[in-house]
């Protein structure tokens, strides 16, 4: 029997990005200052009652959000995260609906809030079918092949996280784990935080001062793209 050298084995390094890790590459944050909650109102577009109400206005809206991701591209930071799998083995969970990890070359990753780049039906909401870039807009009539609408892959407040439970596995058995674009005000992935073990290192990313319970965390005060630059240097030269 083979048994591999732990000491040679990758660590494992779990990430969990928000808005902030998107808006260099102009996706449009939802609770900043000018973000699209200043434009929409929440209770319109992102629950399931606001479908029901009026599903045209919420799948227009998210028709043109896909448009936006399609013009938008990676920027330094999810390419940096994805150049840290050759060094570690790299697991990001994110907030962010758009598939900008994905196209960086990130092998893992888990989307807590759904894709935008895929849909489900009012029936199913686990099944879910890929969008296709050349047809990017789902309409009313569009449906599934038992007959029901389409409708955005999307987590609506109000429903559950299924990827929730796989996110707290990957976080309890991290070595290293990063927190980076995001306020942690949302839940549940702000809970994420909870199952980090006690003295592992922990890297919060962003600009702005973000408030925690936690006093174990080291605080780099920059924008995604500088400040994976940075993460990538510390975890390197540790």
């Amino acid at each position: 029997m083979c048994i591999k050298n732990k000491s040679l084995m990758k660590k494992k390094l779990v990430v969990l990005t928000g808005a902030g890790m998107s808006a260099e590459s102009g996706i449009s944050t939802f609770r900043d200052a000018g973000g699209l909650w200043d434009q929409y109102r929440v209770e319109d577009v992102a629950t399931p009652e606001g479908f029901h109400a009026n599903p045209k206005l919420v799948l227009d809206f998210y028709n043109q959000q896909r448009h936006k991701l399609l013009q938008a591209k990676p920027n330094d930071g999810h390419i940096g995260l994805a150049q840290l799998e050759k060094d570690f083995d790299v697991q990001i969970i994110t907030q962010n609906i758009d598939n900008l990890h994905e196209r960086a070359g990130s092998t893992h990753v888990i989307h807590l809030h759904g894709e935008l780049m895929k849909a489900c039906s009012v029936r199913d909401l686990n099944k879910t079918y890929d969008i296709s870039p050349e047809k990017p807009e789902i309409h009313l009539g569009d449906k599934d092949p038992f007959g029901s609408q389409l409708r955005p892959f999307i987590v609506w407040f109000g429903e559950a996280v299924p990827m929730i439970e796989p996110a707290i596995r990957e976080v309890e058995s991290s070595d290293i784990f990063v927190v980076i674009g995001t306020s942690l005000n949302v839940y549940p992935a702000a809970g994420l935080l909870n199952y980090v073990n006690n003295g592992q290192p922990i890297y919060l990313i962003d600009p702005k001062e973000v408030r925690t319970y936690r006093n174990d965390i080291h605080f780099i005060q920059k924008g995604a793209s500088e400040g994976v630059k940075e993460l990538t240097k510390l975890l390197l030269n540790a």
